[in-house]
């Protein structure tokens, strides 16, 4: 099967030396892609600038990407080409960066732009944009193919998580979301329209997720 896997997390820049991120090291995709090649897959890695895990990367193809509108870029791009599925586990950023403005210690604003924002002007202030969201596209760029999402959550309980998953089902058309973080606890659920399953560990969420391929 030809596969397609996002890995570790986008960033928006606030200027030329400084971003906003995601918490994620891109160890978790970079390793079901690992997965997927061992078990026969022909696998396409897009993987972030930002990912800090060090493992292997054994994708018979790797692309780094950088923002949210480039991984975007990239996926779109790769539309055309026959693919059976795509497994979404990027920590894509929920915001980029909007008005930038100097606060005056006398309260005067000024909208600034700048390669390095000085920080000896006064308070900054930062206006934060929601993007544009890649996985409710991946249905229209890849219509036939098995599509997988991962929601973490990391506030209320886990019924409440598999709840958010189930709804990115519904919103997305995606086939499968993985949920897991502080909300859910250990392991990961596997959310389908048939129900959700929970997972212990990593290899086992590999194995269910390789399973999907055969179906």
């Amino acid at each position: 099967m030809n596969c397609i896997v996002t890995a570790g997390p986008t960033y928006e820049p606030l200027d030329d030396v400084r971003r906003l991120t995601n918490f994620s090291t891109g160890r978790l995709g970079t390793e079901l892609a690992n997965f997927l090649v061992a078990r026969g897959h022909q696998v396409r890695l897009l993987v972030s600038a930002q990912a800090t895990h060090g493992g292997e990367r054994r994708a018979q193809q790797v692309e780094v990407f950088t923002t949210t509108a480039n991984l975007r870029e990239k996926l779109q791009a790769l539309s055309p080409k026959k693919v059976n599925a795509v497994f979404h586990a990027a920590a894509v950023s929920d915001f980029h960066f909007g008005r930038i403005q100097l606060q005056s210690p006398h309260g005067r604003l000024t909208e600034i732009k700048s390669k390095k924002i000085p920080t000896d002007k006064g308070a900054l202030l930062v206006e934060l944009v929601p993007t544009q969201k890649i996985i409710v596209d991946l249905r229209a760029w890849f219509p036939s193919a098995r599509l997988v999402g991962w929601k973490f959550e990391a506030e209320g309980k886990r019924p409440e998580a598999v709840h958010a998953a189930e709804h990115q089902l519904a919103q997305c058309l995606t086939d499968v979301c993985v949920v897991n973080g502080p909300a859910y606890g250990e392991g990961f659920g596997l959310v389908t329209s048939g129900g959700h399953v929970h997972l212990a560990d990593p290899p086992k969420l590999f194995d269910a997720l390789e399973k999907l391929l055969q179906v």
